[in-house]
């Protein structure tokens, strides 16, 4: 079922051009309710969403890439992995955050494809919301944290 939410949400709502957030909400759960069946117990994932994100549009599948990283690259060669994603709505800014535990010490061969997500999400909140957003990436004491700030007016 999860699967098949995650399939039309990407075929039939992505055509648009924005996309309510409660709707954007709702496919980063089933996502990451699809990832917990994945990994059970061996991945401990705090999820806390603002109850009612209100009647605010975003971009569809603009806050993805975040929670896919965290999940492609802080569940390997980690002694302990977690996953903390939060997200919340005051006074029409979205404060939205992603972090990680990751392996400092690991030398993780990369393909030709990986380390362009991050920056092609940059360019995205660059062009579509210019000086109205913030972006913070961090790494910090075996965290890695991804911190949005978006004004959603």
């Amino acid at each position: 079922m999860k699967l098949s939410q995650l399939m039309q949400y990407m075929l039939y709502e992505t055509d648009e051009e924005r996309v309510s957030l409660t709707k954007e909400v709702d496919y980063l759960q089933s996502y990451i309710d699809l990832q917990k069946q994945r990994f059970g117990n061996k991945v401990p994932v705090t999820v806390t969403f603002d109850p009612t994100p209100g009647l605010f549009e975003i971009e569809p599948m603009l806050l993805i890439p975040f929670v896919e990283n965290a999940f492609k690259h802080g569940v390997g060669m980690i002694e302990h992995p977690a996953i903390e994603i939060r997200l919340e709505v005051c006074d029409g800014i979205l404060y939205f955050m992603v972090r990680n535990r990751y392996n400092e010490a690991s030398s993780e061969t990369r393909d030709k494809g990986s380390g362009i997500g991050l920056g092609n999400v940059r360019r995205r909140l660059n062009l579509l919301y210019g000086n109205q957003q913030i972006l913070h990436v961090t790494r910090d004491n075996g965290w890695f944290t991804v911190f949005l700030e978006l004004n959603l007016h």
